[in-house]
């Protein structure tokens, strides 16, 4: 079988496949030759819409290195009966310590206190912040990432409320299964786990902080527009929410690597400005373990379905 990878992924990805008998391109090979000899594709943020699939008639799979698969016209794949393989897991341990990490930021104030120090101010009274025991933590989509979080919070001392539209049955430890008002109406922490489709676009948004019944610190690692960046601004003037950290902004260029500063400009600048908010460029699952983990995964699926080059 002749696979095209078009973005670059861990090596092992490639070798697992050759081993297994499998025609391997990369993407200069791809560029020269075209897709149309192509059975399968491995992808991650390039775009691959219609127009792409239309040149790809013997396409068989899309295999994406990450969670999220927003950048594939699901639609049409399933139209032309062409399989998905994702690995969320490969980089979920890596997004539950963002989450970890940064809320803890949060809460004792240290991006703050470090810079103050740097800069010759000692003061201690003013950077006194919040311990995470004993505080709970709404999860909002629990799948591989939401699960991973709250797996990472087992020995924090909190209780953690799991929202999850499509997923019932998980509650146990220290996880409790609750309804969406019931998360947002009890949550001293909201960390969102959720993927980016026409349901989740702005999911919070107004009307989401408005329903809180009291601060919270706010998370976001998923997708950028799942969270209305106004509408979380003017939470955070408001005092619905005490400071967020975002690892994804609806600001972000598809292929993820710049800032669209284009769109709403004024917004974005306000964004930039606050410092209650804590921001990475998109890093959550970005680690060295991650990547091998995530082609490690995308292999096993890849091989499970196709195990030979025969395919």
């Amino acid at each position: 079988m002749r696979i095209g990878f078009i973005d670059s992924v861990h090596p092992i990805l490639a070798e697992r496949l050759l081993v297994a008998g499998h025609t391997v391109l990369d993407r200069e090979a791809v560029d020269n030759e075209g897709v149309s000899q192509l059975k399968g594709l491995v992808v991650r943020s390039t775009m691959i819409d219609e127009a792409v699939l239309a040149r790809a008639p013997q396409l068989r799979f899309i295999a994406r290195a990450g969670a999220g698969m927003e950048n594939i016209d699901r639609e049409e794949c399933a139209r032309r009966n062409i399989l998905l393989f994702n690995s969320p897991e490969g980089n979920s341990d890596g997004v539950g310590e963002w989450c970890v990490a940064q809320l803890l930021m949060l809460m004792k104030g240290l991006v703050r206190a470090n810079t103050q120090v740097h800069a010759g101010t000692w003061s201690r009274e003013p950077n006194r912040g919040h311990d995470l025991h004993g505080h709970t933590v709404g999860i909002i989509g629990y799948g591989s990432m939401g699960r991973a979080f709250a797996e990472k919070l087992s020995g924090f001392g909190v209780k953690v409320l799991a929202y999850d539209k499509y997923i019932s049955g998980f509650e146990g430890g220290h996880v409790r299964e609750a309804s969406l008002e019931h998360l947002l109406g009890h949550s001293d922490v909201i960390s969102l786990h959720l993927p980016l489709n026409n349901e989740t676009r702005h999911f919070a948004d107004e009307a989401f902080f408005g329903a809180l019944k009291k601060p919270i610190w706010l998370l976001n690692s998923s997708r950028g527009p799942i969270v209305n960046t106004k509408a979380l601004l003017d939470a955070l003037d408001h005092g619905q929410v005490g400071g967020a950290a975002l690892d994804v902004l609806e600001f972000e260029t598809p292929d993820l690597s710049s800032l669209d500063r284009e769109n709403d400009p004024a917004t974005l600048k306000r964004l930039l400005n606050d410092d209650r908010v804590l921001l990475s460029p998109h890093i959550a699952g970005v680690t060295h373990e991650g990547k091998f983990k995530m082609a490690n995964v995308l292999a096993d699926k890849i091989l499970e379905r196709f195990p030979n080059g025969k395919a």
